[in-house]
């Protein structure tokens, strides 16, 4: 497989500060390419949210100069995996030591993806999102909020959870979770795109005009995908959307 990433983040019309992270890892090795992409979506009062997203991606920045050249190709894709939980289960604790008071709170959510040869491994945490995107716009993992859960109980139509005021209420996040359990996905990696965002991305605009600007035979080089991600930035700006935005693109060949 080859890759072409591009990142785009945006503090929005309403915050002061940006807690969102975003990070592109890419190399070759004499079996194929390697990316890893990363996004977080840090939350807490004043920067404490930003300070949360920031320490995650430098730790994952680090793994992968330091130790992923010793593990890939070398190791199946499931110890990667597990070596991934190990960090995100120490960086969870070293955020939570972070804070003297017991009354405040600063976490970040995780998504990560690495894509390792014909394979790739989704890491997943809080309410950021992947897709895929090939003959139409596939969501890859799950929000781990109230109300995706109150959707898949039978108490909530996806309609009413769109709307419902507690949808950025977390069941858990990197930070602030004291039993944190990622969920952790294997795939093949397809021919296509590969897309993850933060939760601002997605409020404001459909996954129809998202599939239209970003359906892969409209992504002909890394000019023109960086051009579409800003466009649906600018899109959701334009629509009043108040959180930070951010969103990472990977078209995959």
């Amino acid at each position: 497989m080859r890759f072409t990433a591009t990142a785009d983040t945006d503090v929005g019309i309403v915050k002061a500060t940006n807690q969102d992270s975003v990070l592109i890892k890419h190399a070759a090795a004499p079996e194929g390419e390697v990316l890893m992409a990363i996004m977080c979506d840090g939350m807490g009062g004043l920067s404490k949210g930003e300070l949360a997203s920031a320490h995650v991606i430098r730790a994952f920045n680090k793994w992968f100069e330091d130790e992923l050249p010793g593990l890939a190709y070398r190791v199946p894709l499931q110890q990667i995996g597990e070596e991934w939980e190990n960090l995100l289960s120490r960086l969870n604790r070293e955020i939570m030591a972070y804070l003297s008071d017991p009354n405040e709170s600063m976490g970040t959510t995780f998504t990560g993806m690495l894509f390792l040869g014909n394979e790739h491994i989704i890491m997943h945490v809080g309410d950021s999102r992947a897709y895929y995107i090939g003959p139409s716009l596939d969501l890859l993992t799950k929000d781990q909020t109230f109300v995706a859960r109150e959707v898949e109980r039978g108490n909530m139509t996806p309609e009413q959870a769109r709307i419902d005021r507690r949808r950025s209420i977390l069941l858990q996040c990197v930070g602030a979770s004291k039993n944190m359990k990622p969920d952790i996905l294997y795939g093949m990696t397809r021919r296509g795109a590969y897309m993850l965002c933060s939760d601002g991305f997605r409020h404001e605009i459909s996954p129809a005009e998202i599939y239209d600007s970003l359906n892969p035979i409209n992504l002909l080089n890394k000019e023109a995908m960086h051009s579409n991600v800003k466009y649906l930035i600018d899109l959701n700006k334009k629509r009043r959307e108040r959180d930070n935005i951010s969103v990472i693109l990977i078209k995959t060949e």
